[in-house]
């Protein structure tokens, strides 16, 4: 089958580093960190009082206040990305087969933030339901999309992606899929999350997933420190667009990168923790690797997922050893979620940024607060390690690993 080439030529990010791509890309190249106290609720009484959340963010500042009202925080989010990548693509100008345009939009958990207030405010009333008409709407995971496609009138695919921390990654890539295959000439995809509340950090602090670094908040989340101990949680959205090529240059827009691969998988062993060895991991990236039809020794630079869990770090530093060999240590590796935490669901779209504007920009973003690394894990690998590295970068793979043993890996590639 004739496969269609697929590139992207918009992006659009709000999040813990910027609230536009350039801000966004200029924090990432002078490591900068989006960690500080939070201000999103009162966390005196939590164990971990710190997080990434989106700075001076006023919605008011996007929509007017009754609009603002129908809109969880994550889909607020989705709205504004995805509005920066639509302008930065030039679509507005485009002459476009509205019929033939989507959204693939993920979320993790959806509208927690929604979720936690009706929640709250029935239990404590006086048993009486009065809830939001909007309480449904505005909480489940797919409406984002319903947004994006009703604002820019796009009726061709539509729907979102649940798979963790992988839901983005496999949003883009159903994305990269559905065009390549003829099905579509123009997608909006990406993800957003908001879950920086009450149940969001107490739920995944009694799981031991999160740090509790409260001293050293600022450089709390740390991948593959020896004295890391969980990830820091983030929120904000992401969005590319993804274009047919020959639609891309028909109508003369810039093009990013190209997408050229994408692989998913699962570990099939335990709910939170990856399998030690590494399995679906490396599985991911090889598959990754097939379907762009690309030697290991073709890529330049691994965004890896890169929490900074204690289990996590080094079985994708294994992983990465399997398939890459000898090639691993020519390698450029570095988590971004060392400066804009862990933005769950729309991790996989904020950090495929990254790796398109290393390629576009011939910059990788560092790994930062890193002192100490991890006896486990091998000092020859190149993790960037605190300060951005220049490096002609033709291909970048970025990484998303889930709870659930999701893994998804999307593969980006210097347009030619």
């Amino acid at each position: 089958m004739d496969l269609k080439r697929v590139v992207v030529t918009g992006i659009g990010t709000i999040n813990p580093l910027g609230n536009t791509k350039n801000e966004y890309w200029d924090s990432l190249e002078k490591g900068v960190s989006g960690c500080d106290k939070i201000t999103l609720f009162d966390p005196s009484k939590f164990k971990t009082q710190f997080a990434c959340e989106v700075k001076n963010y006023n919605a008011e500042t996007y929509f007017d206040r009754k609009e603002a009202r129908k809109l969880d925080r994550y889909a607020q989010f989705a709205l504004i990305a995805a509005d920066e990548a639509y302008l930065d693509a030039g679509l507005q100008n485009a002459e476009l087969d509205l019929d033939r345009s989507g959204v693939i939009w993920a979320s993790g958990i959806g509208g927690i933030e929604t979720l936690v207030s009706e929640i709250k405010a029935y239990a404590l009333g006086d048993g009486t339901p009065r809830f939001s008409p909007f309480f449904i709407p505005k909480m489940i995971s797919d409406i984002a999309a319903g947004h994006i496609s009703m604002k820019y009138n796009f009726r061709g695919p539509n729907f979102g992606t649940v798979s963790a921390c992988a839901s983005s990654t496999n949003a883009l890539i159903d994305a990269f899929n559905y065009i390549r295959l003829g099905k579509a000439k123009v997608f909006i995809s990406g993800g957003s999350e908001a879950a920086i509340n009450e149940a969001g950090m107490g739920g995944f602090s009694s799981m031991h997933a999160i740090s509790s670094n409260n001293e050293e908040y600022k450089s709390a989340s740390r991948p593959f420190e020896a004295t890391r101990d969980g990830f820091v949680m983030g929120e904000g959205g992401a969005a590319l667009i993804l274009e047919e090529l020959e639609h891309a240059l028909a109508r003369g827009a810039k093009i990013y990168a190209e997408v050229v691969g994408g692989g998913m998988t699962a570990d099939a062993h335990h709910l939170t923790a990856p399998h030690p060895e590494g399995i679906g991991a490396s599985n991911v990236m090889k598959f990754a690797l097939e379907d762009a039809n690309l030697a290991p020794e073709a890529v330049d630079y691994v965004n890896v997922h890169g929490t900074a869990t204690p289990l996590g770090d080094i079985a994708e530093t294994i992983a990465i050893k399997k398939v890459f060999g000898e090639h691993a240590y020519k390698l450029n590796i570095s988590s971004t979620k060392s400066m804009t935490g862990h933005l769950l669901g729309a991790a996989g779209a904020v950090e495929s940024i990254a790796a398109i504007m290393a390629i576009h920009r011939g910059v990788v973003p560092p790994t930062i607060n890193l002192k100490t690394l991890d006896e486990q894990i091998d000092p020859k690998l190149n993790l960037t390690a605190n300060v951005a590295q220049k490096r002609d970068v033709k291909v970048a793979l970025s990484n998303t690993f889930g709870f659930g043993g999701h893994n998804a890996s999307v593969i980006f590639k210097k347009y030619e």
